[in-house]
């Protein structure tokens, strides 16, 4: 299970949180029932109505963006 704690929010993805009105709850759910696309420098997390752009570093998860689909 994903926890808060596990996350690495960057300053990008926390303003993108803000402005889209998507918590990180929200987002370690994204992260463990999205579907997953493997893209260039980490993965794509799509869940009902937002997406979640991350890499894995080790056991956390850096959140590079957030955005509304």
């Amino acid at each position: 299970m994903i926890k808060e704690d596990d996350l690495i929010i960057t300053k990008h993805a926390g303003e993108k949180m803000l402005n889209e009105g998507i918590s990180e709850e929200q987002i370690c759910t994204a992260l463990q029932r999205g579907a997953k696309v493997r893209q260039t420098d980490g993965y794509l997390s799509v869940y009902t109505y937002f997406s979640v752009a991350y890499k894995k570093i080790g056991d956390k998860y850096k959140i590079k963006t957030v955005f509304i689909n």
